[in-house]
């Protein structure tokens, strides 16, 4: 290897290269230059080094699972990684961009993440890497900082936190997002970002992350990739593809931890997030159904048809109409059981005047479906435009005297009872959900300060029926038009799944079985002993 002189170096830093140096190969440096741009895995096993906890600076070995992600990435546009906590990916990824920006001249490259702070620690260790690969192998540094690499071949490195502002402006060839199930806003950043990155016939994208939570834009381009809906190539590295790790270490950490806190961090499980109305088992077992029919412009599925003889109930949430909350309706079998979704409805154009008549066509062929509507509001609008306006008379009043009292005012106090009541629906498998967006909001419906909302990036109409749904259920008014106190029903439930807990313990004499009743006219309930045992 040919010697460097210290003239040669960026600004007093001996193991980078400056722009403008000239290079003099030897044979043996042009064999490993060709070698290193024509494998990633080659060039960071020899000379990529990084600094392991217990022994310092060291090579970087690579993982078989990294060696083939880093084969997708070199075969693939868009890539989406899976990776448990503690796997190596976002080290893996330093590598990989570092190869990229030595050996694809004229590249810019952009590392974004949940924080600054966190693209600028990865960019830290790519100046590290770069620092303990010879000079030969190195560009030469036009300008390094914390926040930007530019090397003499016209390739660049930036790094800034995941936000519309980030690469407002740039070219990028090749976009690397870390842990993008955490950051906020990531659907804002994503629908601005993406159609400016896939636009150039060579540009990549790399997402990766461990699960957070359903319904967010990692989970749903993930899911897409799976299911092969979007251009995404997949790769999951779960907790046995790192060395080490097998079934012993798998117990030791569900003692010191949970079931559940493994199969999120480490299995790769999306549950819910964190502070979500319904717990997580819960939310597993929920499963969407393809809808029979999509009607209205696609704006209404359907997923059993309307039978004879059988109740529903629909209940609706009023937006303003502007392109941005979604009016709402979701229609449900009563006369199942469980009760069942059957039909939806979802947009965020129409009219509170208009939506009415979608209403009465609907809750018309659904047997004359009782419609329990949410009165905030526009919601006012529609109660009054379905029963005055078009004379649906099976509509919800709440007071016979109490002015606007058609529908049910969500209030902090209906809105809790309601949370309550679905979160024991649900739970207890009272209710099936079947619709694959309702599920969706159900898993991304978290608690915010003394109340429940959606989660940032997501929305809560459908699953705001369902509570509005809740409330009503759990309310005289439904016991006295179905007979079905549901309260009573979910507590006998509860009752049996306790003694069902409770009886492989089997049963201990406490001497009742020597008592029987005397049913008299004094006292109804008298116990006496029976005195021949």
């Amino acid at each position: 290897m040919s010697p460097q002189s210290l003239n040669d170096n960026y600004l007093g830093n001996p193991n980078i290269k400056k722009d403008g140096i000239v290079q003099n190969w030897t044979k043996d440096e042009v064999r490993e230059y060709a070698l290193c741009m024509k494998s990633s895995v080659y060039f960071i096993e020899k000379y990529a080094k990084i600094i392991s906890l217990d022994k310092g600076l060291v090579s970087f070995k690579l993982y078989p699972y990294q060696k083939k992600m880093f084969d997708k990435f070199e075969k693939n546009r868009f890539n989406v990684v899976l990776a448990c906590r503690q796997s190596g990916k976002s080290v893996s990824a330093c590598g990989y961009l570092l190869w990229f920006a030595l050996f694809q001249p004229e590249k810019a490259i952009a590392i974004l993440a949940n924080k600054g702070a966190t693209a600028r620690e990865m960019l830290a260790r790519i100046t590290l890497m770069l620092e303990n690969i010879p000079f030969f192998l190195q560009p030469g540094v036009k300008a390094l900082n914390k926040s930007n690499i530019d090397f003499s071949n016209n390739s660049r490195i930036i790094a800034a936190a995941t936000s519309g502002q980030s690469i407002r402006g740039l070219s990028i060839n090749l976009l690397y997002l870390d842990e993008f199930a955490f950051v906020e806003r990531a659907a804002e950043f994503y629908t601005s970002t993406y159609p400016v990155i896939s636009s150039g016939t060579d540009t990549k994208i790399i997402v990766t992350s461990t699960a957070n939570g359903i319904g967010n834009t990692f989970h749903k381009i993930w899911e897409g990739s799976v299911q092969g809906v979007n251009e995404y190539s997949n790769f999951r590295v779960d907790w046995h593809d790192v060395p080490g790790r097998d079934v012993r270490w798998k117990e030791e950490t569900i003692n010191n931890t949970s079931q559940i806190q493994f199969d999120q961090e480490f299995g790769n499980t999306f549950f819910g997030t964190g502070d979500t109305l319904i717990n997580a088992q819960t939310l597993l077992d929920l499963r969407a159904s393809n809808a029979k029919r999509t009607l209205e412009g696609g704006d209404i599925l359907i997923y059993k048809e309307p039978e004879s003889k059988h109740e529903y109930i629909l209940v609706a949430d009023v937006s303003k109409g502007r392109g941005q909350d979604y009016s709402s309706f979701s229609l449900i079998d009563i006369s199942t059981r469980p009760f069942e979704q059957v039909a939806v409805y979802r947009n965020n154009t129409i009219s509170p005047l208009l939506f009415p008549n979608i209403i009465y066509k609907y809750a018309m062929v659904y047997n004359k479906a009782y419609c329990v509507i949410e009165s905030n509001d526009q919601g006012s609008v529609v109660c009054n435009g379905l029963y005055y306006d078009l004379e649906y008379e099976n509509v919800h009043v709440e007071s016979a005297v109490k002015a606007n009292a058609i529908g049910i005012e969500i209030n902090r106090r209906s809105k809790r009872l309601g949370c309550s009541a679905l979160k024991d629906l649900l739970e207890s498998k009272k209710l099936k959900v079947v619709d694959e967006q309702t599920i969706l909001e159900i898993s991304t419906f978290e608690a915010k300060g003394q109340t429940f909302q959606a989660s940032t990036g997501n929305n809560d109409d459908l699953v705001m029926n369902l509570v509005l749904f809740g409330f009503f259920v759990s309310s005289a008014y439904f016991s006295d038009l179905t007979d079905i106190n549901i309260k009573d029903v979910i507590y006998n439930q509860k009752m049996k799944e306790i003694q069902e807990d409770i009886v492989p313990f089997g049963f201990i004499d406490d001497g009742s079985e020597h008592m029987k009743t005397i049913e008299t006219q004094e006292d109804p309930w008298q116990i006496e002993y029976d005195r021949d045992l």
